[in-house]
């Protein structure tokens, strides 16, 4: 089964081409494609800031172009020290964090040795006290006080 299409291309004010196509025997539509006018395909939008200063040229002994380096040399170096601190900061974090870490799994062990030995005196406790007692209806007659004064 062959399917035949039309397709009608036509330039937006955005200038992009726009591809309508029609598709026969299917009933379906399709949508629209937009198609770069430009033979190159497009690319990377420029920045404002370095769309003059790609071909213009510097003047590496001029005052400006000294004052601009040194403030970009001093941003950089508060920015490795910025970097380097924050490092230093979660290692600290990890050190203090791995401490407490183990600080814990030792109450851990703490508690569940002291639960152990807790369980441990409770049956004990617990089955002592099930031997004392005696079943009701099974009691041994012993001399009652009311039958005692007669």
């Amino acid at each position: 089964m062959s399917k035949t299409s039309q397709q009608n291309t036509s330039t937006e004010a955005s200038g992009a081409s726009v591809i309508h196509s029609q598709a026969h025997s299917s009933g379906l539509q399709q949508v629209p494609q937009l198609v770069p006018v430009s033979p190159g395909g497009g690319g990377k939008a420029v920045p404002p800031s370095k769309q003059g200063k790609k071909n213009s040229f510097v003047d590496r002994n001029s005052d400006e172009y000294r004052q601009r380096r040194e403030r970009n040399n001093m941003a950089v170096k508060k920015s490795r020290l910025k970097s380097k601190q924050k490092a230093q900061d979660t290692l600290q974090r990890v050190n203090q964090l791995k401490e407490e870490n183990e600080r814990l799994e030792a109450k851990i062990k703490l508690l569940t040795k002291e639960l152990s030995v807790l369980k441990d005196l409770f049956l004990e406790h617990a089955h002592n006290f099930a031997d004392n007692v005696q079943p009701v209806g099974t009691e041994t007659s012993t001399t009652s006080p009311e039958n005692s004064g007669q």
